[in-house]
């Protein structure tokens, strides 16, 4: 009995893994995804296989029971609703793509809803934190590495960009003089980013005074904006830890949703912030729709004749 099942979790992890080899082949040939968001979802599709071979199942024998055990599952173990709804998210596009290559002949995901609490405001940083950052790292008399640290902490904010997006950044992207750059987001998807004054003078100052320094170290061309001491074109976990070190309670991720998050409360509109972000879907930038009707109460409030309860004095 128990070689069977030994027998039966051999034979599903092979056909799982083989499901998942052609579906992240997929993904990266045909929906043009990067390698780090194929890897996310690899990632996030291990998981849920190992938690149904622990059924012994395959992942094409899955039902809606299975689904719904394993979110049942991560809750237990405590992984955030963001984090779950994301996989929730991950194994749609999965079980889609098997029903549309008649695979299967049910989706196991439907009638699934996401969990209650996944559209939580993401963590920002207020106005005033993101304002010393900023101030500290603008130093009057900086070295090469000070004034591309400034300019990469003033691009993160200014542009609410991606690390991935950063890192990618070439030299001819940017267009200083009209004050934007041309960035390349998830699936390669291209995106025209206003970058205000002060971006724009922090990374005319790097590249003048501290790029040309850094290109001479490497002894040869470079074509990535951002780069080390060495030279070489920076990784995504040293920006991480660049933001990390200009604040401890910061991160790159944080400062995009600072980004979005100081737009909305200063009245920009959700379309405009979904297209700033780079967000295919507005239901993802929806999660700062309380924002803007924080800020449509407080104009309700102020302007309605109504809004506010008003006490008029009559002078005898």
């Amino acid at each position: 009995m128990e070689s069977r099942i030994a027998d039966n979790r051999v034979v599903s992890a092979a056909c799982n893994s083989e499901l998942l080899r052609e579906y992240i082949a997929y993904l990266r040939v045909e929906k043009g995804l990067r390698p780090l968001s194929c890897e996310a979802y690899q990632r996030d599709l291990l998981q849920f296989a190992e938690y149904v071979e622990g059924e012994h199942l395959s992942l094409i024998a899955v039902r809606h029971e299975q689904v719904a055990g394993f979110l049942e599952h991560l809750k237990r173990h405590s992984v955030e609703s963001r984090s779950a709804a994301r996989k929730l998210s991950c194994l749609r596009g999965f079980y889609r793509w098997l029903l549309l290559d008649k695979r299967i002949d049910r989706d196991p995901t439907v009638n699934l809803e996401s969990p209650s609490t996944w559209k939580v405001l993401p963590k920002s940083l207020a106005q005033s934190e993101v304002k010393a950052m900023l101030e500290r790292a603008d130093v009057e008399q900086a070295d090469a590495i000070a004034l591309r640290d400034h300019a990469i902490l003033e691009l993160l904010y200014a542009g609410g960009l991606r690390v991935s997006e950063l890192t990618g950044l070439r030299e001819e992207d940017l267009s200083l003089d009209a004050g934007r750059a041309l960035v390349r987001g998830k699936g390669d998807k291209e995106r025209i980013v206003p970058l205000g004054r002060a971006a724009v003078a922090a990374i005319e100052k790097y590249l003048r005074d501290a790029r040309p320094l850094l290109v001479r170290k490497r002894g040869r061309a470079a074509g990535e904006l951002f780069l080390s001491v060495r030279g070489a074109p920076l990784t995504r976990q040293w920006v991480w830890h660049l933001v990390k070190s200009a604040d401890v309670h910061a991160s790159p991720h944080m400062l995009r949703h600072s980004c979005a998050t100081h737009m909305v409360e200063h009245g920009a509109d959700l379309r405009t912030v979904q297209t700033l972000l780079g967000h295919a879907d507005i239901a993802t930038t929806q999660v700062y729709t309380h924002l803007a009707l924080g800020r449509l109460k407080a104009v309700h409030r102020t302007h309605h004749p109504r809004g506010t309860r008003r006490v008029d004095t009559v002078q005898s």
